[in-house]
């Protein structure tokens, strides 16, 4: 629990302010928000979705040279190691 509720209620109503002033500059209505709600977590979870995709196609690309560099590297420095 926050030492002062009462600083904390104050900044909690005050980014709630921004916010709703943002939102209503763009024309976002809250019932329509909350109508919206369980569409806009579905996209946000398609989006995440379409990133983790996106990226592991390029990590698994980037895997296929960095790690067999990486493996000659440590072999041949665990040689050197072992030699001293």
């Amino acid at each position: 629990m926050p030492t002062n509720i009462k600083d904390t209620l104050i900044k909690l109503l005050v980014m709630s302010f921004i916010i709703g002033i943002l939102l209503s500059f763009f024309n976002i209505d809250p019932s329509e928000l909350l109508k919206n709600l369980g569409g806009t977590v579905q996209q946000i979870i398609e989006a995440l979705s379409g990133v983790v995709e996106w990226g592991i196609k390029y990590v698994l690309l980037g895997a296929v040279v960095v790690v067999p560099i990486w493996l000659v590297f440590f072999l041949i420095g665990k040689a050197k190691a072992k030699k001293n």
